[in-house]
């Protein structure tokens, strides 16, 4: 059995390895070849994770602690030796992470098949390689150009010092942006309410939002004989991704990508992401692991693509977010209502009917197929939920049915 300083050792051999066999696999790039290789690479990753985190643990000793006449050498060579072991640890998670999102990004944009049988990422074994066939989607999540970037190493820092300055303060600059906590938001109300009920005092705590009339709606709960007080906010908190290897390794990757318009392309490729896929999607797809679900708060990175927008305020790219997040909840229970609508153009309906924009600048900035998109309009108009959804209806006046029969058949349609 090794040792764990031996297994140290293997581990940072191991991905130094790896850091210099994925950078040939870009040089002639096979997508089929490149996802066997990270699922092969990510289970071997595993496993000396699994090994190393029961051997080493989380805490990391430091020497500050100890006062002076305490700091004995062959104690601090202990404590650095423990350092060692919980850095390559780090090392071999960032790692992980990096190969996740590799994996997260092909399976967004390819679809694989074995004959004319679709197959899995995980399923690609090394003896069928030449027989399996990728074949691109149509609609693209993430940004596949950013996979030669990832760090595949784990080892961050050590490729960012072979990078010039431009590089360097591009990273800094996405890192700062993306562990910024969003601007707290005041979302609702948590109060405590005492009422009269069977002739007996009872309290109930309830939540509402923040723009309810409470005193209306606690007295169609209640009935008149009540007092209540606020116990606390509820506020909206939180960094947009909170998994710092995430956050490490797509500032690193998008810096080396383009050092001048990186963070412009994150922040698109992010608003992209919530945009064309729906909760239940972004919780196994695993393009940016630890992001929100669902963003409830403002980001200055979401306000980079819109700065030249005639109408941009401060919070702009957040607040389409928060809106589509809120449409999304309302629209539960009612999706079999327009089951036939992908969950990518519903989301470029959604950012229609907020926006002013049009069609066409919709589908542009999603990346979506425009007559797709107008033909999902068109059918979204019939089911009569643009009228439920959004405060102004106007702009989907050309698409509703123009002939009397036709409009007939509408309002039947709608009840």
């Amino acid at each position: 059995m090794t040792t764990t300083e031996e297994l140290v050792s293997q581990v940072n051999k191991i991905l130094d390895d790896i850091g210099i066999d994925m950078a040939g696999l870009f040089e002639d790039f096979d997508v089929v070849e490149l996802a066997y290789t990270l699922k092969k690479n990510l289970s071997l990753l595993s496993e000396l994770e699994e090994e190393l985190e029961r051997r080493v643990g989380e805490s990391i000793p430091t020497l500050h602690s100890m006062d002076k006449k305490s700091r004995d050498p062959h104690i601090q060579w202990l404590y650095r030796k423990k350092r060692n072991r919980v850095l390559a640890l780090e090392r071999l998670r960032a790692a992980i992470t990096a190969h996740k999102m590799a994996l997260a990004h092909i399976s967004a944009n390819y679809e694989f098949y074995l004959g004319k049988s679709p197959i899995k990422v995980d399923s690609i074994k090394k003896d069928e390689l030449g027989k399996i066939k990728a074949k691109e989607k149509p609609v693209k999540l993430g940004r596949i150009e950013v996979l030669p970037y990832l760090p595949y190493s784990g080892d961050v820092l050590r490729l960012l010092s072979r990078e010039g300055i431009e590089v360097r303060e591009t990273f800094k600059f996405i890192k700062g942006k993306l562990r910024e906590k969003g601007t707290v938001r005041t979302r609702g109300l948590r109060i405590e309410v005492e009422y009269w009920s069977d002739k007996r005092l009872k309290r109930d705590r309830i939540d509402l939002p923040a723009d309810a009339d409470i005193e209306a709606e606690l007295r169609k709960r209640y009935g008149r004989r009540f007092r209540w007080r606020v116990l606390s906010f509820v506020k909206t908190k939180g960094v947009l991704i909170n998994n710092h290897y995430t956050v490490d390794n797509l500032s690193l990757a998008y810096a080396l990508l383009d050092p001048k318009d990186g963070p412009e392309k994150l922040a698109l490729d992010i608003f992209r992401y919530y945009f064309l896929t729906s909760p239940t999607e972004r919780e196994t797809l695993g393009l940016y692991p630890g992001i929100k679900q669902c963003v409830d708060c403002h980001y200055s990175l979401l306000d980079l693509p819109f700065k030249r927008e005639p109408d941009f305020k401060v919070g702009y790219g957040s607040m389409l977010l928060i809106r589509k997040c809120e449409i999304e909840n309302m629209l539960s229970g009612k999706r079999t209502d327009i089951s036939s609508i992908p969950n990518y153009l519903l989301g470029g309906i959604v950012l229609y009917g907020i926006t002013s924009w049009n069609e066409g600048k919709v589908s542009e900035l999603l990346g979506i197929n425009l007559e797709d998109l107008t033909e999902a309009i068109r059918k979204f108009v019939l089911s009569g939920l643009h009228t439920t959804l959004f405060s102004s209806v106007d702009k989907f006046e050309k698409f509703m049915p123009k002939s009397d029969k036709a409009k007939k058949f509408l309002s039947l349609l709608q009840g």
